[in-house]
């Protein structure tokens, strides 16, 4: 939707640019599939990801297969999933200093702009819609922004040598005062993302969580913290904490400084995922990160792959997200 020598637009005009559409199809791996899931949910567009790129764990669709699965979206033969994404606030509108570009977005082209201010919704009042947009509206409850994000939210330290420093408040209270490399607020579809990599837990995507993960901190509690969807995520840098970057599913968006802070809570929009059939997220786990047996297991043979009778399923269990029913002779 950009050029190469045309500054890079939001999600919201990007859409808008594109004539507002009801789907939005990505051509690509998960980078290129995020980049297009946070305009749809955004706009309240269905995404549908082909794959193009290396591990693909979020997209849906092989390239060879696209021409079908359009048809499928045409003659309404697909299934739309809802994942829940994230926004936050901020004690300022978010900036860029001067050559900072330039520095963190080496060989990926352009940064998108700064966030803009968020539209508070239709019946929210003159004063908070006025405070909203001005510094005088971090005194309280902070500056909207307009942010979808998929994955995670992340707050990095810039500089090698100087951590970042943030008290960590959960639903409002301080969980710790924390030093490290960075720290992850994340969905549960993120949860397979940074947050793994740094060692946090597996969520089921169809859940509603939110995953707070420390990088590498330097104290002995360094565990990750599911909290419930509605409770948010308070982080604010500590006075002699060194600058820290915001990203937002791997997207540099802004730094902070020393008594600069962020909350990151559920978002109203949810991304809608095409499905042309019935979600399979253990089995895509498995492939993709290639997970393998314990050794010690291998004299037992290897296990079935679905733990189900052929029979019908009884009342009690009716409820229960399960496998189809296994179908052959």
């Amino acid at each position: 939707m950009w050029q190469g020598h045309e500054p890079r637009r939001g999600g919201r005009e990007e859409a808008h640019a594109a004539g507002d559409p009801d789907l939005v199809v990505t051509l690509g791996g998960d980078g290129t599939f995020l980049r297009g899931a946070r305009i749809a949910a955004a706009n309240g567009a269905a995404v549908l990801g082909v794959d193009l790129g290396r591990v693909g764990f979020l997209t849906e669709v092989p390239a060879e297969e696209v021409t079908g699965a359009l048809n499928a979206v045409h003659e309404g033969r697909v299934t739309v999933e809802e994942r829940m994404t994230l926004t936050m606030r901020a004690s300022r509108n978010l900036e860029l200093p001067a050559g900072m570009e330039a520095l963190l977005c080496y060989g990926r082209g352009p940064a998108l702009p700064p966030p803009p201010v968020r539209s508070l919704p239709e019946g929210a009042g003159a004063e908070a819609g006025a405070a909203a947009g001005t510094e005088a509206g971090a005194e309280g409850w902070g500056v909207p922004l307009d942010i979808t994000a998929v994955n995670d939210i992340v707050l990095e330290k810039l500089a090698r040598d100087r951590q970042a420093a943030l008290g960590v408040y959960l639903a409002g209270r301080l969980l710790a005062s924390y030093s490290a490399d960075a720290v992850i607020v994340a969905t549960p579809t993120g949860s397979t993302a940074y947050s793994f990599a740094a060692g946090g837990p597996v969520l089921s995507p169809h859940m509603d969580a939110v995953v707070f993960t420390p990088v590498a901190p330097h104290m002995t509690f360094n565990r990750t913290v599911v909290a419930a969807p509605d409770e948010p995520v308070g982080l604010r840098v500590l006075p002699h904490s060194g600058q820290v970057a915001v990203s937002v599913d791997g997207q540099l968006r802004g730094v902070l400084g020393p008594g600069d802070w962020i909350g990151v809570y559920g978002a109203a929009n949810r991304l809608r995922l095409v499905r042309l059939g019935p979600t399979d997220f253990y089995s895509r786990l498995r492939s993709r990160f290639r997970l393998t047996d314990a050794p010690a297991t291998a004299a037992d043979g290897e296990a079935a792959p679905l733990f189900r009778p052929d029979s019908p399923v009884p009342a009690d269990l009716a409820h229960l997200r399960l496998p189809p029913r296994p179908s052959g002779p």
